[in-house]
Order: C-alpha cells, then sequence, then structure tokens
C-alpha cells in the first residue's frame, strides 16, 4: 500500500499548544498508511499584498512549498471568539495565493478543532470551512472532529483521550479515500 504524505498545521502558536498535541499524536497513530509532518507557522508575516508582488518571505514560500508536496492537509484549530485563530486565517490568506492557482486548490483537507468549552471549537471549524471553500480546497465532509474539554485530555504534552483519536483516524480514512480518489 502507498504511503500518503500528510501535512499538519496546528492553528496555535503555543509551545504548549493542545493543538500541536492533537496532531503529534495522531502523528504517531498513523501507522502505514500515512506519513504526517507539522508545518509550524510561528515564523509567517501578517499577509501583505505589497509584499507578494516582491519575493516572498522565506517562511511563506516553505508553507506553500510543503502545501504542494502533501497529497492532503490535516489542519487543527482552537477556537477564538467564535471563529479560528488569526494566525491560521493569516497563513491560509497566503498559501491561498494566486488566486484560483494556489497549492490549496483540489488539496484534500481534514478539519478538526478543540477547545476546553463543551463546544469543541464548531464555530471555529465553520468558519474554517468557509475559508478553505473560498481557495477551492477539497474539505472532507464527514465526520466534523471537534474535541471538547481538550484540557482534560492532554498529560504530560501528550493527547491521550482513545475515542477521540480513534474518531480522529476515522477521519483520516475519509482524507485518504478523498485522495485515492483523486490520483
Amino acid at each position: 500500500m502507498a504511503t500518503h504524505r500528510l501535512l499538519g498545521i496546528s492553528g496555535s502558536l503555543r509551545s504548549q499548544s493542545t493543538n500541536t498535541a492533537v496532531l503529534k499524536s495522531l502523528c504517531a497513530r498513523l501507522g502505514d498508511q500515512a506519513e504526517m509532518s507539522l508545518f509550524a507557522l510561528n515564523d509567517i508575516p501578517l499577509y501583505n499584498a505589497d509584499i507578494e508582488t516582491q519575493a516572498l518571505p522565506a517562511s511563506v514560500a516553505a508553507l506553500k512549498e510543503a502545501i504542494a508536496q502533501a497529497d492532503g492537509l490535516i489542519i487543527c484549530s482552537p477556537e477564538y471568539n467564535y471563529g479560528t485563530s488569526g494566525v491560521l486565517k493569516n497563513a491560509l490568506d497566503w498559501a491561498s495565493r494566486p488566486g484560483f492557482n494556489s497549492p490549496l486548490k483540489n488539496k484534500p483537507v481534514l478539519i478538526m478543532t478543540s477547545s476546553p468549552g463543551v463546544l469543541g471549537g464548531v464555530r471555529a471549524q465553520a468558519q474554517l470551512r468557509e475559508t478553505l471553500s473560498a481557495t477551492l480546497s477539497r474539505v472532507i465532509c464527514g465526520p466534523q472532529i471537534v474535541i471538547p474539554g481538550v484540557n482534560q485530555k492532554i498529560q504530560n504534552g501528550h493527547f491521550v483521550d482513545e475515542t477521540t483519536i480513534e474518531f480522529m483516524l476515522a477521519g483520516v480514512d475519509h482524507l485518504i479515500a478523498e485522495i485515492r480518489r483523486l490520483a
């Protein structure tokens, strides 16, 4: 079975990010069906169309290349004020350029959100789904993966909720099915 290249992107910059912990735990559980690397958004500058007409910042070029080389994306975002994080939205704005011909076009994407609250970031997921639709990404329709009470599911920097991990792995199965369908 061919190994699929997945790129994980956390919507948080925190060193102890629960979203990054979720992605790292998922990486460790993928087995031989896929390999996943993580891309940190720490060095992505604020989007500025004036900069875009010049040479791209190295961090932006690296992000776009990582997306282009991946067969699919897994994005895990926190929810801030009923929406996704500014750093993630900013990175997607950079990656969506040039419009209608970006590395996000036709890229299969699995969305996951987490929150310490009871809704698990569902409102951020709706916003993220809309943003990715505008980039012509192929957002996986189901299942919606929301992780409520995420702070209680992290132990020593690792995401340990087996039920949610199994649910995430089912989402990865849907992502890989879409990747294969497009191949």
